[in-house]
């Protein structure tokens, strides 16, 4: 009989208190063991293993490349790898970003899904964007439970709302509710496990670093798509299984929907800021042009530089204006 004794948990902006709080009130002896992927700055020191044993019952640490696994404890990742799960394992790797970040929610939860199927129950707490959701959707699949935090319960509501845009979820709870429900769906018989698809194996091996995803021998999943990946440039492939799209590129670079068009309006505002600097620049050299012209006596000169830096004036008014839309739209896209 098999028990749904792995918990995955991803968390982003707003995440280390949400995860003080929850693991502050898990029980000693939870007879499952929890993974989590807390979105970092890949140059930070991660004190967030310290933070969570300190709080709770149980012994939290970042582990090791294949390091075993253990019922009642709490396993952390590190900045800049991504926590993949094995059986009976956990490896650490390097992978492509996803959406952006590394470690990342979907990463680990996909793996979860792969090896652990049915046993698995992910959850979604506070963050940004959309990652996670994938992720969910693969436990789904393969037999697992879907949990996140109440949007309205977040302090960022964005990325358990969009999962449960996707209406796959088991269960919305608040933040103070959730222990209880865990202590209780660990003692609970897990249901069938159920294959999944290919494309996930595939995706998983790319994320633990497994083979060269550039190998002829390798096929991408999906189709090539007519967008290009805003991290390397190159080619993104379509993905859609049971209706719902990501993208993933051939170096491994993967984006939901949602990350993808974010990562385009980052694209977006550092080509914008480029040309406002590039402008600004421009106004320096007519003015020292019209400075030289008006002292040479040249009076069409000076009339020609004048209305140049007035048309880079104008220019630099229309693009801040870009920006600022640009700004105020990829915001209204976290929701």
């Amino acid at each position: 009989m098999q028990m749904r004794d792995i918990i995955v948990i991803g968390a982003s902006a707003g995440g280390v208190d949400a995860l003080r709080r929850l693991c502050a009130e898990l029980p000693a002896d939870l007879p499952a063991s929890v993974f989590v992927a807390q979105h970092l700055s890949p140059s930070a020191r991660s004190v967030l293993p310290q933070l969570l044993d300190r709080v709770g019952p149980l012994h939290a640490l970042c582990p090791m490349d294949g390091q075993a696994i253990e019922p009642g404890h709490i396993y952390v990742s590190a900045p800049d790898l991504h926590m993949l799960l094995r059986p009976g394992r956990i490896i650490m790797r390097r992978g492509p970003y996803e959406n952006r970040t590394r470690p990342a929610v979907n990463a680990l939860f996909r793996s979860a899904a792969i090896h652990y199927g049915a046993r698995t129950m992910g959850i979604v707490l506070t963050g940004l964007l959309d990652d996670g959701t994938e992720g969910l959707i693969a436990i789904k699949a393969g037999g697992g439970l879907s949990i996140v935090q109440d949007p309205e319960d977040a302090e960022w509501p964005s990325m358990p709302r969009n999962a449960l845009k996707r209406d796959h979820v088991d269960h919305a709870v608040r933040l103070d509710d959730l222990p209880g429900l865990l202590a209780r769906l660990v003692r609970e018989e897990a249901t069938p496990t159920i294959p999944l698809p290919e494309e996930y194996l595939i995706e998983d091996r790319i994320a633990a670093q497994e083979f060269a995803v550039a190998e002829p021998q390798i096929v991408t999943p999906g189709r090539p798509s007519h967008m290009s990946c805003p991290d390397c440039g190159g080619v993104l492939n379509h993905i859609e299984s049971d209706s719902e799209i990501r993208f993933r590129c051939q170096v491994g670079h993967a984006f939901t929907p949602l990350g993808l068009a974010e990562a385009q309006s980052d694209e977006l505002e550092r080509a914008l800021a480029v040309a406002v600097r590039t402008h600004r620049d421009r106004i320096r050299l007519f003015d020292q042009m019209q400075d030289s012209a008006r002292k040479r006596g040249l009076d069409h000169a000076v009339r020609r530089w004048t209305e140049a830096s007035r048309e880079s004036e104008h220019m630099i008014e229309v693009l801040e204006d870009a920006m600022t839309s640009l700004r105020k739209t990829s915001n209204e896209g976290e929701g």
